[in-house]
């Protein structure tokens, strides 16, 4: 796999949402590294760019309610488990799938594979709810996507509750999902 060398500021030429997401993380002092990569199809291809970064790059799942009128963005790490019935135990949503790659288009701005909380950059009408799992939330730095699997970056956990989700507008609910 490809692993560019370790960069501290944005992408001379990005896609207008990465460029975006870089944009908002230098206009709120947000310090971060990030790599480019080839792109990252599973958590087996995250785990190899998050040990470059020393970090773990999160698993995040779009999901939604029956009716897809409640969609849920899960930030996770990714050597846990995914199971429905322990989510929706702790937020009160009964059954629930993943959401359609079109609503995360729309709500988002990208598309699966590339879900990432900097996604809700674009979520200005906040229809998206960020769920994090506890060991994510206590993590000292946070590793994802910039809305795009071709890169990673890595921000201190700290700047993305305080600053950058502030920011967007968006409140994570935590919740203590089982590794088993």
């Amino acid at each position: 796999m490809y692993l560019s060398p370790v960069y501290t500021a944005a992408p001379a030429v990005a896609d207008e949402r990465v460029g975006a997401v870089f944009a908002a993380l230098d206009s709120l002092g947000i310090p971060y590294i990030r790599f480019e990569h080839d792109a990252t199809a599973t958590m087996e291809d995250c785990a190899a760019v998050g040990k470059a970064l020393h970090g773990t790059i999160c698993k995040n799942l779009f999901l939604c309610n029956r009716q897809q009128t409640a969609f849920y963005l899960l930030t996770m790490p990714g050597d846990k488990p995914f199971h429905t019935k322990d989510l929706s135990a702790q937020i009160g949503s009964s059954r629930l799938s993943f959401a359609p790659p079109e609503k995360m288009e729309e709500l988002l701005n990208t598309h699966p594979g590339s879900a990432s909380v900097m996604g809700l950059l674009f979520d200005t009408e906040h229809r998206v709810q960020l769920v994090m799992d506890r060991d994510v939330y206590d993590a000292e730095y946070f590793c994802c996507h910039p809305c795009d699997n071709h890169g990673s970056l890595k921000i201190k956990t700290s700047d993305l509750l305080t600053k950058f989700l502030p920011h967007v507008g968006h409140e994570p609910i935590v919740v203590d999902l089982p590794r088993e």
